[in-house]
């Protein structure tokens, strides 16, 4: 069964809370949620103007919250960068502390990525050593606590489907899995679905963004990742990318959450919501591979 929701981070362009952006979830009639988190403390978010949570909150209070209101996690994005230096120092520690967030909010998984360049001064075999050093310090975390890391590709190394293999073989663990993000991976130049196919026995949860003509035109095969469609999902050029990756996984009897990422206006989540409910609706009436 595939589980639609919606992450909190697509009301962030609009500067609005979490919670007016759980409130606008809520109206949908979805009952899954991503949210991003903040190590610390950001006034931005105090104020009321990002829609992510402070890791300093009280989970059981939040997940309670959030059970009130009809709506489970399917997964936390904490992504700060793990491949790297910077991902040595800052992303092992907050990777650990959202480990630790999610297994008291009840949530199966968390979310980690790459940054946007390549470390400057650095191969890509350096990197990889980092990267599993850093990833290392963390599923000892992932293990004790039940919950998975999932990783997304949405930066330079997460888009290199070798280096990816390369990491999935190296710890073989059941808690280190994909994120797969239909947006990032267009936009990085792959076709979707020869991405998904590749590393579709690690997957555990998903990305679905559509891209405009616009930014597919000026930036495909430049960038590496987008934080959210600026389209409704089922309205850009990467709409047929979308049903086909989706036809993929019902046929091959894959169960899980799928995560809307598109600009949080009323009219492009709606759009959104329906485009992925009719997708879903008549996928249901196909047989799937047992």
């Amino acid at each position: 069964m595939i589980y639609l929701g919606l992450h909190t981070d697509n009301w962030r362009p609009l500067s609005q809370s979490f919670e007016a952006a759980i409130d606008k979830i809520v109206g949908t009639g979805l009952k899954h949620v991503e949210f991003a988190v903040i190590h610390g403390q950001n006034f931005i978010q105090a104020l009321g103007y990002y829609p992510g949570v402070s890791l300093q909150s009280n989970p059981r209070a939040l997940r309670r919250w959030l059970e009130k209101r009809g709506l489970s996690v399917s997964q936390i994005d904490g992504s700060y960068p793990m491949m790297g230096p910077t991902g040595a120092s800052f992303g092992v520690q907050y990777v650990q502390q959202t480990l630790r967030f999610a297994a008291e909010l009840g949530c199966p998984m968390v979310d980690t990525v790459d940054g946007a360049f390549e470390t400057p001064g650095l191969t890509v075999e350096e990197v990889f050593r980092l990267t599993c050093e850093n990833y290392r310090q963390c599923l000892d975390w992932a293990e004790d606590y039940g919950v998975i890391i999932n990783v997304e590709p949405h930066g330079p190394y997460t888009n290199n489907l070798e280096f990816m293999r390369r990491l999935f073989k190296h710890f073989d663990s059941e808690y280190l899995r994909l994120n797969f993000d239909t947006g990032n991976t267009f936009i990085a130049g792959h076709d979707p679905l020869a991405y998904l196919k590749a590393l579709r026995r690690y997957l555990t949860h998903c990305h679905i963004k559509d891209v405009s003509a616009e930014l597919a035109a000026a930036a495909r095969g430049e960038e590496t990742g987008i934080g959210s469609s600026v389209v409704p999902v089922g309205g850009g050029v990467n709409a047929d990318n979308i049903r086909r990756c989706l036809a993929y996984l019902h046929q091959s009897g894959w169960s899980g959450a799928v995560s809307i990422e598109c600009h949080g206006s009323d009219e492009n989540t709606a759009a959104s919501v329906k485009f992925m409910r009719d997708l879903l609706a008549s996928l249901r009436r196909r047989p799937a591979r047992a």
